[in-house]
């Protein structure tokens, strides 16, 4: 058990789990962006462009609720509700957009930093060459 905790206390100071933590507090906020995008700007648009009604109250009822005389439910109703799945969708889609786009432009940088470090290292090599070399003609001239 000793040995559990001690492996524990190791993993954590790696600096793995701070980072993963970090990441899913900014996902999570994300998320309610992006909802908050679909949700309040997005899905009133395509609303507006299929008649009016809310995509969110789309649905194919399979048994309709039944209700006895003084209108309380004795049998909810059974509906496939598609506008919250086609809502979750579209969620989805832009969540996924953003994160190719932010691993495009991540990969873009370090291939960028890769050949600007190739360089560096190269024009570094050849400086070094022809310090060397001016060392050697110059203990020659000694």
């Amino acid at each position: 058990m000793k040995k559990f905790f001690s492996e524990f206390k190791a993993f954590i100071k790696k600096g793995n789990v701070v980072d993963l933590a970090v990441a899913m507090i900014i996902g999570t906020a994300f998320n309610k962006i992006v909802s908050s995008l679909v949700n309040d700007v997005i899905m009133p648009l395509v609303s507006l462009c299929v008649g009016g009604t809310d995509v969110t109250d789309w649905k194919w009822v399979i048994r309709e609720a039944e209700y006895d005389v003084n209108g309380v439910e004795l049998v909810a109703e059974t509906a496939l509700k598609y506008g919250l799945f086609i809502q979750a969708v579209i969620d989805f889609l832009i969540i996924a957009l953003t994160v190719f786009i932010i691993v495009k432009v991540f990969k873009s940088s370090t291939e960028r930093i890769t050949k600007i470090s190739k360089k560096i290292i190269a024009d570094t090599s050849e400086l070094t060459k022809k310090q060397i070399k001016a060392f050697k003609e110059k203990g020659k001239e000694s």
